[in-house]
């Protein structure tokens, strides 16, 4: 039985209309109530969304190294991590990138009637330091206690490694006189009057480096990011627009408070203060090379434990969106 060509053209045209239409699904492995989960909900509650041609898949992981965990098995498509843990893999064969979601780091806060007004004061004191050994925000710390005061920061305090919930807990338990914690535990402590010295930029810019470079960004397969540039591209426009609402818009960040878990509101304006400082207004070749340069850094002085074997940043750790 012969088909009428009619009845056939209408078939493909449906067909090209149907595969047209078909959106590119981008699995997101995210910390529950964290930023990203913050940034995600605010993107999903445009109308505009629907009409993109990505469609995202949140699946929640219990920590950062359960999303890790997640990426590398293909569980997830992307994460939110660092660049160094990157260009660790890369060094090794693996073809994971990264592209800039947040600058914003720790911070080192003391009570608001501290002595301490300086890093040269914490010596003989006792830090609490979230992260352990080698956290980033330590190190870099620790390099500019050399560069400024050729001081041995390492062996001049009492460090008392832990969580930051744990550090949090302890500064306010006066059993450490001064902490060195992530940006938004440190926040939540500044809503309450507690005093920020410095926080990682103002670390990065007393050693002599002036861009901002991202802390945190999105990581993903080079393979897989170029099989969907185009949907993955708009996704990240996507995300910054939303970012974008959460700090201009008080509706919009009035509907993802419930996931800060914060009830009072002078913690809450902290914590959007500090995650809108984050945003990454230009990303280029200087904020590359000077990433390098902070690689250098970080790469010398946890004796190659937290960046792996390789002198140098691997080519590719950053993902070209052209």
């Amino acid at each position: 039985m012969k088909f009428p060509t009619f009845f056939i053209v209408l078939c493909l045209v449906f067909s090209s209309s149907s595969f047209a239409t078909e959106k590119t699904i981008i699995k997101i492995g995210v910390q529950a109530y964290g930023t990203v989960d913050w940034e995600l909900s605010a993107l999903l509650d445009d109308p505009h969304t629907k009409s993109a041609d990505f469609k995202i898949e949140i699946q929640h992981v219990a920590n950062a190294e359960a999303g890790k965990i997640a990426l590398q098995a293909g569980a997830v498509d992307l994460i939110v991590s660092d660049w160094i843990w990157v260009s660790r893999l890369r060094s090794t064969g693996a073809d994971f990138t990264f592209y800039p979601y947040s600058d914003t780091s720790g911070a080192l806060v003391v009570a608001e009637n501290s002595p301490i007004h300086s890093i040269k004061d914490l010596k003989g004191k006792r830090l609490g330091i979230a992260g352990g050994e080698l956290d980033k925000n330590w190190l870099l710390l620790q390099a500019l206690a050399q560069h400024e005061q050729m001081m041995d920061l390492n062996s001049s305090v009492e460090k008392v490694f832990g969580a930051p919930p744990l550090i949090n807990e302890q500064i306010k338990q006066n059993r450490v006189d001064a902490m060195l914690n992530y940006w938004h535990f440190a926040a939540r402590l500044e809503a309450q009057g507690y005093r920020q010295i410095i926080d990682g930029r103002g670390i990065l810019k007393d050693l002599g480096i002036q861009e901002n470079v991202p802390s945190l960004g999105y990581v993903f397969k080079e393979s897989w990011a170029n099989s969907h540039k185009q949907a993955l591209n708009n996704f990240f426009k996507t995300s910054k627009e939303a970012k974008n609402r959460l700090c201009t818009s008080d509706s919009a960040w009035q509907k993802i408070i419930p996931l800060t878990q914060i009830n009072d509101r002078a913690t809450q304006a902290k914590l959007r203060q500090r995650y809108c400082e984050g945003d990454i207004e230009h990303w280029g070749k200087q904020e590359q090379q000077a990433a390098g340069r902070i690689y250098t850094i970080l790469h010398t002085l946890s004796n190659k434990q937290l960046t792996g074997n390789s002198n140098n940043l691997q080519p590719g750790t950053f993902w070209s969106t052209e």
